[in-house]
């Protein structure tokens, strides 16, 4: 070999060495349980021909990060709150085309239209117009399989992408909600369920599901089941379900980021011309998600949020727009609004020292967490003998990976 070639095979060695030396002491990638969707499995459709949605699309995509990919530009007409299904059709075909094939849920990023048919704007885009999610007569609706589920793919497992609107009556409105589902994430807060019985026996049918909430639930948050039309001055609400025409004394509340909230009655999904209070009235207030429906639902039960499972969602690390989704069985005529990714009791991990990484999570029960290794991020992931355990409720615990030398560890429920 020349003379003149050493030098830089010297370096080339010298690197080597270095990077492999820098490998070896790496700190392992710990892998956490998913529990609810990415940014990048996020679409965000934007109506280029309403400049709200146009700056609400490029606020969103900059903030949560929204891979371009995943922005899909559509031309929809202004000044409507709904569409028929003709119009609709060719709007789905091409958001249908336009959809990569990894994507799992819809951010919409415009306030009207609302409504497709007779179904709300969100179902029409997860399940397409189709007359059986809507009710005659106040009959039941077909149901969504995604109910109740454990999916964390609801594209992948059920063929269907939840949609919610990121809405609201000007940019600085839409804006604050699109700041406070950014500032739950993994905020943890300490907050309380409202669960409100009103004197409207009628739009208080949900009540009789608030005791078995509060027996499952209350190891994990503070829950009152109060009997009254509606509460203030309360500085803690993470959650408000009730049912009234018009929910009073809203400007005296003050919601945490990422709190869910919504009142049961036929009209709140009809968003600006709702002869009812509309949902928009909660995310004015300060809540970060909502929901109500679009046409005359009677009251079923089943076509709004049963509460212990939006909480248990939620509180199991899901992003808002799972956790409401979720919560329905019969969501065909019911409008989700809010700011999707917000996930306020996902799981975080930090690293402590070399050897020492703290883990905060929300565990709906007494367990124990197992801690796999693997020599790659595909596998295959061999137990150690360490468990993590943990109690109901917010857990703050340290993992020791002291004697553990594969490059990927996961935890896994």
């Amino acid at each position: 070999m020349s003379a003149q070639y050493l030098p830089a095979l010297l370096r080339l060695l010298t690197l080597c060495i270095l990077l492999g030396a820098e490998a070896a002491s790496a700190a392992p990638d710990i892998l956490l349980p998913r529990t609810g969707i990415s940014a990048d499995e996020l679409a965000l459709l934007i109506n280029d021909n309403d400049p709200l949605s146009r700056e609400t699309g490029a606020y969103y995509q900059r903030t949560r990060r929204i891979p371009e990919q995943n922005v899909i530009h559509l031309r929809l007409p202004l000044g409507k709150t709904a569409l028929s299904s003709q119009e609709f059709e060719p709007l789905k075909a091409e958001i249908d085309r336009l959809t990569p094939p990894h994507i799992q849920a819809y951010a919409v990023a415009w306030t009207q239209p609302f409504q497709v048919g007779c179904m709300s704007m969100t179902s029409a885009l997860a399940f397409g117009h189709d007359e059986k999610y809507c009710s005659t007569k106040c009959a039941p609706t077909s149901a969504s399989r995604y109910f109740d589920s454990a999916s964390a793919y609801p594209h992948d497992d059920f063929q269907i992408r939840p949609a919610m609107m990121l809405a609201g009556r000007n940019f600085a409105d839409v804006k604050a909600l699109i700041d406070r589902g950014v500032a739950a994430d993994h905020a943890f807060p300490e907050g309380t369920a409202y669960l409100l019985n009103t004197s409207d026996t009628a739009r208080s049918v949900r009540a009789s599901q608030f005791a078995i909430a509060q027996t499952r639930l209350s190891a994990l948050l503070p829950m009152e089941i109060i009997e009254a039309d509606a509460i203030a001055d309360r500085q803690d609400v993470l959650f408000y379900f009730t049912g009234l025409v018009q929910v009073p004394h809203l400007a005296t509340l003050k919601f945490l980021p990422g709190a869910l909230a919504d009142h049961l009655t036929s009209l709140g999904g009809r968003l600006t011309d709702s002869p009812q209070m509309s949902s928009l009235r909660w995310l004015e207030a300060g809540a970060t998600a909502s929901y109500g429906t679009v046409t005359e639902p009677c009251n079923h039960q089943q076509k709004f949020p049963i509460p212990a499972v939006a909480m248990f969602h939620y509180l199991a690390g899901a992003t808002a727009i799972e956790a409401y989704w979720k919560s329905v069985a019969w969501p065909g005529e019911g409008l989700f609004i809010g700011e999707p990714l917000a996930r306020p009791f996902a799981p975080t991990l930090s690293r402590i020292d070399e050897t020492n990484y703290q883990l905060t999570l929300m565990s709906p029960k007494k367990a124990v967490w197992r801690l796999e290794q693997a020599d790659s991020i595909m596998g295959p992931f061999l137990p150690t003998r360490r468990g993590i355990p943990v109690s109901a409720g917010k857990n703050t615990v340290r993992i020791n990976i002291t004697g553990i030398n594969k490059r990927y560890l996961r935890l896994v429920r």
